[in-house]
């Protein structure tokens, strides 16, 4: 989708995005994985997996297959999750020889900025699983929730490396579908080199309501489920949609 920070720049995103940071937020998605047919581990297949960080929290615990668009974010999972499975692949389109207990799309569904992509996405989940099977869905955002913010996240890595992030999410019209995040990403080399990167984040922003009408059109029974956070931050709403 032409992200510098998912390119050329992925490299950086252990920095960016300290693997750390995932292992509350996995805690609580475990607590929505089913268990496999036969009761042990789940296969969960998770699109728009990106650098590994929630599966590397989540692989204790399951046997996972990670997808991405990103060859170079899924060059960053490799490194740290080297004994799982990799695919390259759009959520919308992709068909692999899998049948999962589960599928899992955290943030990278934003990137589904249409009606159209987010149908397409919820559609290669529904296909990927065995009957009985769950989707579990962690949109940062919907439309009803959503509030235009301004944040600095800040991070220096033990490499040497730092950087300095500046966020600001903003939504172009009221009852428009879409949100937009201007990325500021200062980062500094070891020797001291500050390079400044600028790019934009066009997102999908759609009332619970449209995801649940999607999510039955492509043939699942959903709800909505609040996140449990600790984070000073709104809870998020989730959406776990089981195949029947």
């Amino acid at each position: 989708m032409g992200h510098a920070l998912y390119d050329h720049l992925a490299e950086w995103w252990p920095v960016v995005s300290p693997v750390e940071d995932y292992a509350a937020e996995a805690a609580w998605i475990r607590t929505l994985l089913p268990r496999a047919a036969d009761g042990g581990p789940p296969l969960v297949l998770e699109l728009g997996s990106g650098g590994g960080h929630l599966a590397h929290h989540l692989a204790p615990h399951a046997r996972l297959v990670l997808t991405d668009l990103s060859e170079p974010m899924l060059d960053v999972s490799r490194a740290l999750n080297p004994t799982l499975p990799h695919h390259v692949g759009d959520m919308r389109t992709l068909r692999l020889d899998v049948v999962a207990d589960a599928v899992l799309v955290h943030d990278a569904i934003a990137y589904m900025r249409t009606r159209v992509d987010l149908a397409a996405a919820l559609r290669t989940a529904f296909v990927h699983l065995r009957p009985g099977g769950t989707a579990v869905l962690v949109p940062d955002d919907v439309a009803e929730t959503f509030t235009g913010a301004t944040d600095l996240e800040q991070h220096d890595a033990p490499d040497g490396r730092s950087m300095r992030l500046l966020v600001w999410s903003w939504r172009p019209d009221d009852d428009a579908e879409e949100a937009r995040d201007e990325y500021v990403l200062a980062l500094r080399s070891p020797a001291g080199e500050v390079t400044v990167h600028h790019e934009t984040h066009r997102t999908g922003l759609f009332a619970t309501g449209t995801w649940l009408a999607l999510l039955r059109e492509a043939g699942f029974e959903a709800h909505p489920v609040t996140e449990v956070t600790g984070d000073d931050r709104p809870p998020r709403t989730a959406f776990v949609a089981t195949r029947p």
